[in-house]
């Protein structure tokens, strides 16, 4: 998978994105365990995305609920047994 960033959120840390093989939209957060640091990936449909590139509010919701593992239905790819937590 090819996930390339078109918006980032330095202050909030997430970004908006397109995974390029799929086509598939995006919302992607660092996270960490014990050993590394690495992002999660959240599928969004377009209107979402273009809704989270103008409204930070909105994409703020969203993430919280993300960080919270409130939408792991939508994980792109799904965590080892060593999950890190949002940073």
């Amino acid at each position: 998978m090819k996930f390339t960033d078109t918006y980032f959120n330095r202050e909030e840390r997430f970004s908006l994105g397109v995974e390029e093989t799929s086509g598939k939209f995006y919302i992607a957060f660092p996270v960490r365990n014990d050993m590394i640091e690495y992002e999660e990936y959240y599928e969004i449909d377009r209107a979402k995305f273009d809704l989270f590139e103008k409204d930070l509010n909105a994409a703020l919701t969203f993430v919280t609920r993300c960080r919270r593992r409130q939408l792991d239905e939508l994980l792109i790819e799904r965590p080892g047994t060593r999950r890190g937590t949002a940073i």
